[in-house]
């Protein structure tokens, strides 16, 4: 089947958000929660498939990728065999939902979308998540999403690995996804396509958030991998919001790719975190997995019956004091987060130079029991550049540029540990996010610049003696310990980790 017939008929071109809101409905894959938020459920696909994503390799970019684990290559001709087979069937479907939007915040280091999808939800989606497009500007590259969610593959027809499927052309600039309603994979393949072409320009690449003082403009950075916080530090009261996820660092400063939030809500506190609270409620949001009562329509954000991924999709300008540009100056403070289990890794650290990229490349968080099947015990996790999963240049090329600019534009950056403390997981406890906020705006707001800093001696990292707001001993995890001995094996046993990983990376 041509794509030209495939467009001939049936296409809901750039339909609003009310009028999606409404045929979500109508197609019985959404309901309305008591606030009007719009509730769906993707079970049994309750998070990306990473094992289902597959790079087609082909000549013009074989050389550029970083092939293996993450990025695994797939047959053009198998490519193009299963397309054929997604062109037919969303032309049964009697109407497919068609919208041009836009990844990138960038006058010049944008691309243009265009999504075709057989569900009206996740059209909606696409529209809370990507910016607007605007057609007067010219987008450096132009990519199609053919979007299938409810068509399963045939692994032995089509050379996937399940029914579930996520295959990027670079060369063709061209994206697959089927067999897997999760919203998240129309999201992150972007993200992988600005991985792969943004380097490419000499703009940095980035798994962060950002946010901006509303007075001095000066911009921080938030990487980290899923449950660290990299969302909840980044919508802060007191500042301005750039965007919670995704952004590119060029020439002239920091910008978003999006134009939403897609934001993890399991067990979300209302006194805590009450700017993703109050926005996920709203009329016009979508909330994914999360569990409902069909008779009151009301959610419980503390259900986890479906998954601990719940999501909340929301437009940045649900939120009070979003940076509407979605763009900032050079980073003046760039944070590294990470939620250590082990509970051995101070709360805030300053790093040396020679630590950025050591850091950087280890990407550590880790998984704690109940994450997975069979983990009983705290896990170390690495992620290099704190987003494995959607790089597709080697993590070094990535690194090298973080280290260059924040060089070059006199960054601070620092190790802030969101993870346990007091002992590690089923021990200690979760650090308090108060603490961890008044962290933050200490360095933030430069209360630190002229204090006095002490070397700790596991990690060699340079820890303030003292942090407004913050006990003392908090600042020293080994004080919090009842079991020093014990500290001192946890902390050694983590060293040895990073040593390893390192080594590996080398």
């Amino acid at each position: 089947m041509t794509e030209s017939a495939f467009v001939e008929g049936g296409i809901r071109e750039n339909w609003s958000r009310a009028r999606l809101y409404e045929a979500a409905i109508e197609e019985k894959r959404a309901l309305l929660s008591h606030t009007g938020a719009l509730v769906v459920n993707t079970v049994p696909y309750t998070g990306r498939s990473p094992l289902d994503k597959f790079l087609v390799k082909e000549a013009s970019t074989e050389n550029h990728v970083w092939w293996g684990e993450v990025n695994r290559p797939f047959p053009e001709d198998r490519f193009e065999a299963l397309k054929e087979r997604v062109l037919a069937y969303l032309a049964q479907q009697g109407r497919v939902y068609q919208h041009t939007l836009r990844a990138g915040a960038h006058p010049k280091h944008h691309i243009r979308l265009t999504l075709y999808t057989e569900s009206a939800w996740h059209a909606l989606f696409a529209t809370i998540m990507f910016r607007p497009d605007v057609p007067e500007e010219t987008p450096f590259r132009t990519y199609t999403i053919y979007h299938a969610p409810y068509f399963k593959a045939d692994p032995a027809r089509d050379g996937t690995r399940s029914e579930a499927f996520v295959l990027l052309h670079l060369g063709k600039r061209e994206i697959l996804i089927g067999g897997t309603a999760y919203a998240g994979e129309i999201k992150k393949s972007i993200f992988t396509v600005l991985n792969y072409e943004l380097p490419l320009r000499g703009v940095l690449s980035m798994h962060c958030s950002a946010n901006a003082d509303p007075d001095t403009r000066e911009v921080s950075l938030f990487f980290g991998l899923s449950g660290t916080g990299k969302t909840t530090l980044s919508m802060d009261t007191k500042r301005l919001i750039i965007g919670d996820d995704e952004h590119g660092w060029g020439d002239d400063g920091v910008f978003n790719f999006e134009g939403g939030s897609y934001a993890k809500v399991i067990r979300i506190s209302k006194e805590y975190e009450p700017l993703i609270y109050q926005a996920s409620l709203k009329f016009g949001a979508i909330l994914e997995n999360v569990v409902m009562d069909p008779d009151t329509r009301m959610v419980h954000f503390d259900d986890d019956r479906y998954t601990e991924n719940t999501r909340a999709a929301f437009p940045l300008g649900f939120l009070p004091n979003v940076e509407p540009s979605g763009r900032g100056g050079h980073p003046r403070h760039v944070f590294f987060l990470t939620a250590d289990a082990f509970g051995v890794l101070p709360p805030l650290a300053r790093l040396t130079p020679e630590q950025i990229k050591d850091y950087f490349l280890l990407g550590y968080t880790a998984k704690v029991a109940g994450t997975e099947r069979g983990v009983k015990e705290p896990k170390a996790t690495f992620s290099p550049c704190f987003g494995a999963p959607f790089l597709v240049h080697p993590p070094e090329m990535y690194a090298d540029m973080l280290v260059e600019r924040v060089q070059r534009h006199g960054s601070q950056v620092w190790l802030l540990n969101t993870g346990w403390t007091g002992g590690p997981f089923g021990v200690g406890r979760r650090m308090p996010l108060p603490y961890t906020r008044a962290m933050v705006h200490a360095v933030q707001q430069g209360l630190l610049d002229d204090a006095a800093f002490e070397q700790e001696p596991y990690f060699g990292l340079w820890i303030p003696r003292e942090v407004p707001g913050v006990p003392s001993e908090v600042l020293r995890p080994w004080l919090t310990w009842q079991d020093k001995a014990a500290y001192q094996a946890k902390a050694r046993e983590l060293r040895s980790k990073f040593e390893e990983q390192l080594g590996k990376q080398a």
